[in-house]
């Protein structure tokens, strides 16, 4: 096990700034406690003129929409159910965008992990986590590409990757192919959108902390998980939703194809 390092503390949350005033955003896997949700409440906080909800969890859906649109407001806040496999929800998800004058910025956040070794994992498991990790990541690209070119829009996409896609991990064949795919898919797209003035790139974060983790991975294997860290410490998911921001925003302008590593973690 690595040695234990001093957990640093979490710094200051980063104030607003505009940087995405009058953006329409939307955002798949955006409801609960994790990235997703962390993004769309920077997206919001940086000024956008809407952000879309995307998700498979309803009931979660609807709670974070009514939450979100209590605090910045309901006309700004709009939520769909959408499981990215199906072709259909990710248009009815776009869709949704159009009342706010059509996708500015697309951020495909959603994902399925899994431990198994491979020797155990199954056609199925394998299929389901690149489903929707990686094929339903080309979903929205394609779906949000098309749309961006229609409207003649410089448009902005950001993945969800992860250093999983880098490193070796044990029992995370199907993640690991999935996560590498996402880097390479977006690498691939940003050549064929770049034409069209659409700018596409990846954050790859290692380790960021949020309930769901919590609940799946044992105390043992998070505190070794942090000591790899150089901070001593898991990201915040706004931390990594900051970089994703950044990415969004113009200070990004020249940035296409490109894959962000968000960690602290270093071989």
């Amino acid at each position: 096990m690595t040695a234990a390092k001093t957990e640093q503390p979490v710094p200051p949350y980063v104030p607003g700034h505009g940087l995405l005033n009058g953006r329409t955003v939307v955002v798949t896997a955006a409801a609960g406690a994790g990235i997703g949700s962390a993004v769309v409440r920077r997206c919001l906080e940086e000024g956008a003129r809407a952000v879309v909800l995307g998700d498979t969890h309803e009931r979660r859906l609807a709670e974070a929409r009514e939450a979100l649109g209590a605090e910045f407001g309901a006309e700004r806040v709009a939520a769909v159910p959408c499981d990215v496999t199906d072709e259909a929800q990710v248009g009815a998800l776009l869709d949704a965008a159009e009342a706010f004058g059509g996708v500015d910025v697309m951020i495909n956040n959603a994902g399925l992990g899994g431990t198994v070794s491979l020797l155990d994992m199954t056609d199925e498991e394998w299929s389901k986590v690149l489903d929707i990790s990686l094929t339903g990541t080309f979903r929205c690209i394609r779906a949000a590409g098309r749309r961006m070119v229609e409207a003649g829009r410089r448009g902005v996409i950001v993945n969800n990757a992860s250093v999983i896609g880098w490193r070796a991990q044990e029992g995370q064949a199907h993640y690991a192919a999935a996560k590498a795919g996402v880097m390479a898919l977006t690498r691939s797209a940003a050549m064929d959108l770049a034409p069209h003035g659409i700018r596409v790139n990846a954050v790859s974060p290692s380790l960021a902390m949020h309930p769901f983790l919590a609940k799946v991975t044992t105390a043992e294997f998070l505190a070794e998980l942090k000591a790899r860290e150089a901070f001593g410490r898991a990201a915040e998911p706004w931390e990594i939703a900051n970089v994703m921001v950044f990415l969004a925003a113009d200070y990004a302008s020249y940035l296409t194809g490109e894959v962000v590593s968000v960690s602290s973690q270093h071989p």
